[in-house]
């Protein structure tokens, strides 16, 4: 693969209660162990929040370019992405993702077949595909 572009960032600190910043500044964030894990909480952000925010976002994109494609209308669409995070059972830590796609101006059937494909398309999808579970639960509610 010929890379078209390549993200970096950089954590410091304390891992999950550190700091994270991308070479061009964008990202500037201090990082917080959530309350659920044992953590401060509060008003910082930590790597599942980022994860779920890239994930939605790449896919809403493909799942976007797939309907063009298929002369689907998109108007209205999101994705929300859902990353949970939990014991391995092996000492270590497993995440786990739930996609939340909604296409308002689709029936269900054609809103189901551009996810699925949108599902073959994204690069996230692509990269988890068989390293964590990926649920896709489809909609067609208005906003």
């Amino acid at each position: 693969m010929a890379a078209v572009y390549t993200a970096v960032a950089t954590a410091t600190g304390d891992g999950r209660g550190g700091h994270a910043k991308s070479t061009d500044g964008v990202i500037d964030i201090d990082l917080a162990v959530p309350k659920e894990m044992g953590g401060p909480g509060g008003e910082k952000t930590n790597p599942e929040q980022l994860f779920a925010a890239g994930y939605a976002a790449c896919f809403h994109g493909a799942a976007r370019l797939v309907a063009g494609k298929q002369k689907a209308d998109a108007t209205g669409s999101s994705v929300t992405a859902e990353v949970g995070i939990g014991s391995n059972g092996q000492g270590g830590f497993a995440l786990e993702v739930v996609l939340r796609v909604n296409f308002p101006a689709m029936d269900q059937a054609t809103a189901q077949a551009v996810t699925e494909t949108a599902h073959q398309v994204c690069p996230y999808s692509n990269a988890t595909r068989n390293n964590i579970p990926v649920e896709l639960v489809v909609t067609t509610n208005p906003a």
